[in-house]
């Protein structure tokens, strides 16, 4: 039987309350890391398998499945690193990014070198809508791309809308790829990326799209696309792809994911950046890369 005076006792333990708001934040942080990514729907897929043999199991007294479970716990702690090696590795990078939360209400210079490269990537990203010249602008964030840099042609040049387009222009010897902006400059072009693991969502996008949402996946840059056949602007950030933006859209997407405006209330909110964009243009615009993903349409005039 409950012992309700030893429970009202442990309430009242200031270890005992740190105890529990420990594991609640750590609970807490393990599904907000897994919120909207694949790894939810293993999760959920393995605790309702499991749950459903240990009930089975002890309803049934079956001592085989029993044993077996007993036996399967201890391998769970190997296979969990390896089924979630991109979540894990993506949430210790945001916790080794922690400091970059902490900002100063006054701009700085760094925000507005931040501004000006949104600025110049805004046009240019819209120029290349309009002309339907198909574009991947990878903006590196505190992951190092230098591996994938390494690859490309080395531009090192400061970043221009022209530079962007000459660039993308159909048939240069660059046009091909992604171009990697970092340190508020254009690095490199013709840069090869990796594509998304995600076989659903390889058959509703092309490689450019794929390429994009793929080293958002492996980093936590940003991935600016530009369709070929519709001209159609998209965002790939965190393995998500936020689709039909339009100028002013794009802008106010690359500065929420950059923390160029202040977040307010917005925090208070929770979701993060991708909260905060669901709040600006709605959960029809962002779309996960999942069996879900719709394919592209062709933009209103």
């Amino acid at each position: 039987m409950l012992n309700f005076s030893w429970v009202v006792e442990r309430l009242f333990d200031p270890r005992a309350i740190v105890d529990i708001l420990v594991v609640t934040a750590l609970f807490y942080w393990v599904l907000w890391v897994a919120q909207g990514t694949r790894a939810l729907s293993v999760i959920r897929g393995i605790i309702f398998l499991f749950l459903i043999l240990f009930i089975t199991g002890e309803v049934l007294q079956l001592r085989t499945l029993n044993a077996i479970l007993s036996a399967v716990w201890p391998a769970l702690v190997i296979a969990i690193p390896v089924i979630f090696q991109p979540e894990l590795r993506r949430a210790f990078e945001q916790l080794g990014h922690a400091g970059s939360w902490i900002r100063s209400p006054f701009p700085s210079q760094d925000d507005t070198a931040i501004e000006s490269m949104i600025e110049e990537v805004v046009r240019a990203s819209y120029q290349l809508s309009r002309l339907r010249y198909g574009a991947l602008i990878v903006i590196e964030r505190e992951t190092t791309l230098q591996d994938f840099v390494a690859r490309g042609v080395a531009i090192n040049a400061d970043i221009s809308r022209q530079l962007l387009i000459n660039i993308f222009f159909p048939n240069s010897p660059l046009h091909d790829a992604a171009v990697v902006i970092g340190s508020n400059r254009i690095l490199a072009a013709s840069v090869v990326l990796p594509l998304t693991d995600n076989i659903s969502a390889s058959s509703s996008l092309g490689t450019r799209h794929r390429a994009g949402v793929g080293i958002t996946e492996e980093s936590d840059a940003i991935a600016v696309i530009v369709s070929e056949e519709t001209g159609q602007m998209s965002v790939a950030h965190s393995g998500r792809l936020i689709r039909n933006l339009d100028q002013d859209r794009l802008r106010r997407v690359l500065r929420t994911l950059l923390r160029i405006e202040a977040t307010g209330t917005n925090t208070q909110q929770g979701g993060g950046p991708i909260g905060r964009i669901r709040r600006l243009f709605g959960a029809d615009q962002i779309a996960q890369s999942s069996p879900r993903t719709r394919r592209e349409t062709t933009p209103s005039p």
